[in-house]
């Protein structure tokens, strides 16, 4: 990302007829605040006013009222929230909206689009129903609550039934994501020691069969952990290699069984899911979700940050394995609203396909990854054009910082220059967002906004004090808790604490690297751990990519930090050129000058690396630290994301 310098300019104005509109604005109504900064002012700094209002505002029914909001008694490491209450995920997302006095019953849930283009729709009625049978199997099958259940399936309107129908029986959800492959996928099954796993014949990606039954038991043959019953879900019609007395079909498994369920009603800090973060080194780290901590942090930022509206058709770009997966279905589910869910690659069969879903569907909120926004826009604007894509709202992006011409390309070739770009960034770890602009304010590019609502963030320096309103940069914090903050790690609370809680007194420490300008909006400048230090001066690794970005020869680009024996910490970025242009020491030598020019001379990368792709996750994010490691040739750590672990063969070749 360019400096603050470079991109001070608000590009975006709110119309303020839509401004008007806004819930955020409604809510701000409701209590007579005025003006965004009383609301962030209100929402953030009262917490126990925001958090206990905002039940009763968002609808959010619990079966059993709570004695107090919060209790700290154990420090903000492990606030206790809606003490006494009970509810459950499931009743608030399906339940209320299937019954049969609610006009939503027949209301379309989910609208599914697989790679080859064939779609599917999903009522709440069956999404009741399906849901229902997935809980009696369960319970049949002996699992309780407290007991994990894994989720290694594709994407499917069937996972949703699978997620919702553990909330329902108190079981534990473990989404594991569908392009892991046979290590990592048997690391979490043991690690959160799963008895029963859901999973599918396979998938489709680019064209090409993605067999997922064969990784399961592949991974399942390699644990110690007794793996008693398999359901497999027929997407592609193989032919799979059976178990018997273990493995079963979805249609005999789930279909036979009956689809009335009363589903349990659970303890405000009844566990709801075990979301796993890759680890920078070890073993991933196992995210421990509650039924209210999800709840109530999904459903309010769907609906301010989002402006989730009950015609609304929701997409994000993600996999139930990552976060933004349960978090797009239960923020959207909970006010009976219709999520867009699609199985494939964002360029099959061609580049076009997002904004042909989008103009097919009448698609109103859209969630991509910067990475991946920035691979479409190399790919040219005749793609966007032609594509009625009128029925956009809003624009979403989550996972990393931007560049500045990639944030313009999204909000005027795909928003037309009138669409917000609601850049979020929180993480696995609170199932949510500490940074999300409102829908109803002016953007600066690549901006995040400001804290998100009833969160309580700063920026501090090294010795922990706060920096926010002296507009530097520092270590992204947050000074207290919020209800979907993870309880501990799976692995037990040493790690958890060394992991978040211990660079700072009584502070989370997050990892990311921010800033908040004099206008008053914040921004990002990658993770604190990547930022480099080059004979003395910090530089983001975004703001080299951004440089080498600009030149017309690069499509991508990332920078990394590499020991240095004159500055300490020398640049070296990796560079995937455009099609057709040839890679020459001349080319080269032409980027090193062209960062040098931008960022200044100490940035000038030590050497330029032409490589054929990054290794990235399945959303498309670029993953700096294998690029590093593999430079370095330090440990890699856990690189279970990686969808193409052969490019780190290419990236050794490169050197």
């Amino acid at each position: 990302m360019e400096s603050l310098e470079d991109i001070d300019r608000i590009v975006h104005e709110p119309d303020p007829a839509f401004a008007a509109e806004t819930n955020v604005r409604a809510f701000m109504d409701e209590y007579g605040i005025e003006d965004y900064e009383s609301l962030i002012e209100r929402s953030c700094g009262d917490l126990d006013w925001f958090w206990d209002e905002l039940v009763d505002y968002l609808d959010i029914e619990f079966y059993e009222p709570y004695d107090a909001v919060r209790d700290e008694t154990n420090g903000p490491q492990f606030t206790d929230w809606y003490v006494g209450g009970e509810l459950n995920v499931a009743h608030n997302v399906v339940d209320r909206h299937a019954a049969r006095d609610n006009e939503r019953r027949n209301k379309v849930a989910c609208i599914w689009e697989g790679e080859s283009g064939e779609t599917r729709e999903l009522t709440y009625h069956e999404l009741a129903r399906s849901s229902n049978q997935v809980a009696n199997y369960l319970e049949g099958q002996g699992i309780e609550r407290g007991d994990t259940v894994g989720l290694y399936m594709p994407m499917v309107p069937e996972v949703i039934a699978i997620l919702y129908g553990c909330f329902k029986v108190g079981a534990i959800a473990v989404p594991i994501f569908s392009g892991f492959g046979v290590d990592a996928t048997a690391t979490r099954i043991d690690d959160a020691d799963c008895s029963v796993v859901f999973t599918g014949d396979g998938f489709y990606r680019r064209g090409d069969e993605i067999r997922l039954k064969e990784s399961l038991d592949e991974a399942i043959e390699s644990i110690s952990t007794a793996v008693t019953d398999v359901v497999v879900y027929d997407r592609l019609g193989a032919d799979v290699a059976w178990t018997e007395q273990r493995d079963s079909w979805w249609t005999e498994a789930i279909g036979s069984r009956d689809d009335d369920f009363e589903t349990r009603s659970l303890p405000s800090d009844a566990e709801s899911m075990l979301l796993y973060s890759s680890g920078t080194t070890g073993e991933p780290k196992g995210i421990v979700h509650t039924h209210a901590g999800v709840q109530l942090q999904c459903a309010k930022e769907l609906h301010f940050g989002f402006d989730l509206k009950p015609a609304d058709r929701f997409f994000w770009v993600s996999d139930i394995g990552w976060m933004m997966g349960p978090w797009t279905l239960i923020g959207t589910h909970t006010f009976g609203g219709t999520v867009v869910m699609y199985e494939g690659a964002p360029d099959h069969p061609q580049p076009d396909r997002f904004w042909e879903m989008i103009d097919r569907h009448s698609i109103t909120q859209f969630g991509i990854s910067p990475t991946a926004i920035r691979a479409l826009r190399k790919q040219g604007d005749e793609w966007v054009d032609g594509y009625d894509l009128s029925s956009l709202r809003l624009l979403g992006s989550t996972g990393e910082p931007w560049d500045p011409e990639s944030w313009l390309w999204f909000y005027e070739e795909v928003g037309a220059g009138e669409t917000p770009i609601i850049n979020i960034s929180g993480g696995t770890e609170i199932c949510g967002c500490f940074l999300m602009p409102m829908p109803d304010q002016p953007l600066k590019p690549c901006t995040l906004g400001g804290p998100g609502l009833g969160m309580d963030i700063d920026i501090v320096d090294a010795r922990g004090q706060s920096i926010a309103d002296d507009h530097e940069r520092g270590y992204l914090v947050a000074r207290s808790s919020c209800p979907s903050m993870t309880k501990s790690l799976w692995s037990g609370d040493e790690r958890y604490l060394e992991e978040y809680w211990s660079r700072f007194e009584g502070m989370w420490d997050h990892g990311d690297w921010a800033q908040k300008d004099e206008d008053g909006f914040w921004f990002l400048h990658g993770r604190s751990d990547d930022v480099l230090n080059v004979a003395g001066r910090k530089v983001g690794p975004a703001e080299v990519e951004g440089a080498l970005i600009d030149h017309d020869a690069v499509n991508q680009a990332a920078a990394v930090g590499v020991p240095d024996d004159t500055k300490g910490t020398a640049v070296v970025a990796y560079v995937v050129l455009e099609d057709g242009v040839e890679q020459t020491d001349a080319l080269g030598e032409e980027l090193r000058a062209q960062v040098g020019a931008e960022l200044g001379k100490p940035f000038t990368p030590r050497e330029i690396l032409f490589v054929e792709e990054f290794p990235k996750t399945q959303s498309g994010k670029i993953i700096r630290r294998a690029i590093q490691a593999t430079y370095t040739g330090e440990e890699l750590g856990d690189l279970s994301s990686i969808e193409n672990p052969d490019s780190l063969e290419a990236l050794e070749a490169a050197r």
